[in-house]
């Protein structure tokens, strides 16, 4: 179905509250339940064809996540490694992001409400590229949270 895969190694949050409309970036912080790894898996080429990013990013067996932790005080601290086959493709800090995760969910929240238990991607930081059956991708977020994938055909 796809023959352009990647990984997007990510910091994801999960709400531990409700977080209503128009809520400040103070409150979008203290409505954050946990952090948790992610890997955003992405087929670029159905990205590209369809014009949106709902099968590309959709398929079975994308988006696998590991297990949720509480988010440290320090969200810029939070240290990003993604691995291919044992080696590191990404190395990024929660404060090297385009947008910081406050104002992120802050941006969020002017738009829709998000609900205790929904899971936000933050976005990948530079080194993603393709990955193909037998590989294995780590994404680890450094003390708290890891998930590790190995990629099948079929997917």
């Amino acid at each position: 179905m796809s023959t352009h895969i990647e990984y997007e190694g990510e910091i994801a949050i999960v709400m531990g509250k409700r977080l209503s409309k128009s809520t400040s970036e103070a409150e979008a912080v203290a409505a954050i339940g946990g952090v948790v790894a992610l890997n955003d898996v992405t087929a670029r080429d159905l990205q590209k064809n369809d014009g949106q990013w709902a099968r590309a990013k959709g398929l079975d067996t994308f988006c696998p996540i590991g297990t949720p932790v509480a988010a440290p005080a320090d969200l810029d601290g939070i240290e990003l490694i993604t691995r291919l086959n044992g080696k590191v493709v990404q190395h990024a800090k929660g404060g090297d992001m385009a947008f910081k995760i406050p104002f992120l969910l802050h941006y969020i929240s002017q738009y829709l409400t998000l609900e205790a238990g929904d899971i936000v991607a933050t976005g990948t930081p530079a080194g993603v590229s393709p990955i193909k059956p037998g590989d294995v991708v780590e994404v680890e977020l450094v003390g708290l949270s890891r998930v590790s994938n190995p990629v099948v055909a079929g997917a």
